[in-house]
């Protein structure tokens, strides 16, 4: 078991360094925190799904490394001049800075709350039905389809979440607004792939 793991975790090295070949510095720093992100939600999606059984110590270890990627480690990590290149950051990021810092930061909130909400459960297990929790919530993020823009705060409300209101909110309700402020933030400040 141990050798097969290791070839995994070997072959996963190897694609990331594939994918990040030429950066460097900064951008790679940034790619390699993206792609924990986005590791994050590929653990947790089929476990929102209900596809494989619910681990709250799980969602709480994901939600935790997304936490370490978000809000100012993430704005920090986007120094003006280091787009171009191998860079998949758009020229956006610098000229809507307040924006993009916002999105970095809401998701940050998004992550601590799905850290908070990880011993509620999903929504089919509270009785409210996950399916319309987690519809497109996920799909935009996980390849099709796209989920809204955020506005003042998130799923579109003009009042900012707080961590604490996460604190009662079905754990796949979280991760769907976790998915969403990627989503939004990838379609504004990301080129995308080909």
């Amino acid at each position: 078991m141990k050798i097969w793991i290791t070839a995994i975790a070997i072959g996963t090295t190897g694609v990331a360094a594939l994918a990040h070949s030429g950066a460097t510095g900064v951008v790679l720093e940034r790619m390699q925190g993206m792609s924990a992100m986005a590791k994050t939600l590929k653990t947790l999606s089929p476990m929102m799904r209900g596809q494989v059984p619910y681990d709250a110590d799980v969602v709480r270890r994901e939600a935790g490394a997304m936490i370490g990627h978000a809000g100012e480690q993430m704005t920090r990590l986007f120094p003006e001049g280091s787009g171009g290149g191998v860079s998949k950051a758009l020229p956006s990021v610098w000229e809507n800075s307040e924006e993009f810092a916002a999105l970095a930061q809401e998701l940050r909130t998004a992550a601590e709350g799905l850290k908070l909400s990880a011993g509620n459960g999903l929504a089919a297990a509270q009785g409210n039905g996950s399916e319309s929790m987690m519809g497109g919530a996920t799909d935009g993020m996980m390849g099709g389809g796209s989920a809204p823009a955020m506005g003042g705060g998130m799923m579109g409300s003009d009042l900012p979440m707080t961590t604490e209101m996460f604190a009662d909110m079905p754990t796949d309700r979280a991760f769907a607004m976790v998915a969403q402020t990627c989503s939004a933030c990838h379609q504004k400040f990301r080129k995308e792939d080909k």
